[in-house]
């Protein structure tokens, strides 16, 4: 028998149904609500309100839980490759060696971008942000790829997903080369995914290009720790934005503008700059974590706790062993580094850390470990968008399939009450 729960208001009783998920959430099914009772939830922020049904991604904050198609980030960060991550979260099913193969051989052969697209980039100054670059070179994509994409048919559907698969690290790695001025790559065919990724974006036109097996793995790691984190800000723009019929490129372009916010995927930018200002302040760890206790102190301790993870990240803790790893691989003695281990060793030992959960999360190493690779800070952002963009496409394409209708929040109207007009000189 299914249950239901009730709203009773000015005399009345409303029943609504109770849908149960897989891993036994609940949520109340209100989508009558306002046909039933002519009233609307209020719920800044949708911090309790379930905007879809998905498949996708499950995130348990309480117990630091998080999973991609049922299989844990622990067991796929350290089995799989970004490639194979991809796959499954867009298609459902971790790949075989054939369709693996495949995968990687269409998306090469949809790597060349329009040699028309390098004008657009030229029209940027080196001053131009990364993700406003990023942005407008997917957008622009558009121009390129005018017909939209036939949901219905799996092989255009397909088609579309390799298309952009293979287009967007070239749109990365141009946007990084023409910050600090070299020549725009499109990379080498011969390497497996993320190595040609690096290589398009590192690769001096007067140095051969050579692979460290330490960096790549670390950016792997990166990319699948990011690739998809269930109904956040910039996921849920990709849907809602989808759910006009946009195509795949406008809602991807909108989901880049929705991450590049400070409190989404620029934290892990804000995070480096916290720790460069703390260095240069001397790089004294329990002054800054009073700081941050201090609720007259203006300071923000960036890296720290997560809208949803009540519980330690286990991002952090992957990522956490992956930047000593590759800090030592490329001999780097970062001050960063030690700084960022004394605000995490103080939080760890201080009760109001720890009895208000407020570990470290994958934003407090990740910009340790883009900043040991050489990556501008200001690109922090864009390698975020990078490794969410399989997630970003798998949550637009099964909103397509299951035909969810358009995004239209309502509201509660705190304006005036309705007046007459009046002309100018009477005003």
């Amino acid at each position: 028998m299914s249950k239901t729960a009730t709203i009773e208001f000015e005399g009345k009783k409303y029943e609504f149904p109770v849908i149960k998920g897989t891993e036994d959430e609940l949520a109340i099914d209100i989508k009558t609500l306002r046909a039933s009772t002519g009233m609307v939830t209020i719920d800044p922020g949708f911090k309790n309100t379930g905007s879809c049904e998905s498949a996708i991604t499950f995130l348990d904050g309480e117990k630091g839980i998080l999973r991609y198609r049922g299989y844990s980030i622990e067991d796929l960060a350290e089995k799989a490759d970004f490639l194979e991550v991809a796959y499954l979260l867009i298609f459902g099913e971790l790949p075989n060696k054939e369709q693996l193969a495949k995968f990687d051989a269409d998306i090469k052969a949809e790597s060349n971008v329009d040699e028309e697209m390098k004008k657009i980039l030229d029209g940027f100054p080196k001053s131009a942000h990364p993700m406003g670059v990023l942005s407008s070179l997917t957008s622009a994509l558009i121009a390129f790829n005018p017909s939209s994409v036939d949901v219905d048919s799996e092989g255009a559907m397909y088609n579309a997903i390799v298309r952009i698969m293979a287009k967007f690290p070239v749109l990365v790695a141009w946007t990084m080369r023409k910050k600090m001025g070299l020549p725009l790559d499109y990379g080498d065919d011969s390497l497996g995914y993320v190595e040609n990724i690096h290589k398009m974006m590192f690769k001096r036109p007067n140095k051969e290009y050579k692979k460290d097996s330490t960096v790549i793995e670390a950016l792997d790691k990166l990319l699948i720790l990011h690739a998809d984190h269930e109904q956040n800000c910039s996921t849920s723009t990709v849907r809602i934005v989808g759910s006009s019929h946009a195509g795949l490129f406008a809602s991807l372009s909108a989901g880049i503008s929705a991450l590049w916010g400070p409190l989404h995927g620029g934290a892990n930018q804000a995070v480096l700059e916290m720790l460069e200002a703390i260095q240069e302040d001397g790089g004294d760890t329990k002054k800054y974590m009073a700081k941050a206790k201090d609720k007259e102190d203006p300071f923000r301790l960036m890296g720290f706790g997560h809208r949803v993870y009540k519980n330690f990240d286990p991002r952090a803790r992957i990522i956490k062993k992956a930047a000593d790893e590759v800090l030592g691989s490329l001999g780097i003695d970062d001050p960063i580094l030690e700084v960022a281990k004394g605000l995490e060793k103080e939080a760890l030992e201080d009760d109001y850390f720890v009895k208000r959960k407020l570990y470290p999360n994958v934003d407090f190493y990740s910009g340790i470990i883009y900043r040991a690779l050489g990556i501008p800070v200001d690109m922090f952002t864009v390698m975020f968008a990078l490794g969410r963009l399989p997630g970003w496409i798998a949550q637009w394409r099964e909103m397509r399939l299951r035909k969810e209708p358009i995004g239209r929040p309502r509201q509660v109207y705190i304006g005036e009450n309705h007046r007459d007009f009046k002309k100018i000189a009477d005003r």
